[in-house]
């Protein structure tokens, strides 16, 4: 009898954020799609069978940086940052090869939380 896995893999991240329609209306046109599930207490997208959703109760977590960073797969992560920086984000860590052909980036989104980006052609990309 084989013990199933304590952990089913990553399933959200989750952004908190102040103004919930302008958050929903700024990750509709990054992530390209339309929320999946949209309610006055929480939106969630389906990104490539992951979910980035966003939290408008800010009691317990703040917006911003300081905490872990979830890395969003790209195909091309220079291209993934200028297509950012062009709708509105703020630099946080320029596009760099951290070893083996991968590439790391990230962003502040206009809420101020950090939206990593990652470009590995080591991990296979389930979502095509």
């Amino acid at each position: 009898m084989t013990t199933p896995a304590p952990f089913l893999g990553l399933r959200t991240a989750l952004y908190p954020v102040t103004d919930l329609a302008k958050a929903k209306a700024w990750y509709t046109q990054v992530l390209g799609v339309a929320p999946y599930f949209d309610e006055p207490f929480y939106v969630g997208f389906n990104v490539g069978g992951f979910e980035l959703g966003l939290d408008p109760d800010t009691s317990s977590a703040k917006p911003g940086a300081g905490g872990p960073v979830a890395y969003w797969g790209v195909e091309n992560a220079d291209k993934a940052w200028e297509r950012l920086m062009k709708l509105g984000a703020e630099p946080a860590s320029p596009v760099h090869d951290v070893g083996g052909g991968i590439r790391v980036a990230a962003v502040k989104d206009p809420f101020g939380n950090v939206f990593g980006l990652i470009e590995n052609p080591h991990f296979p990309n389930t979502a095509a």
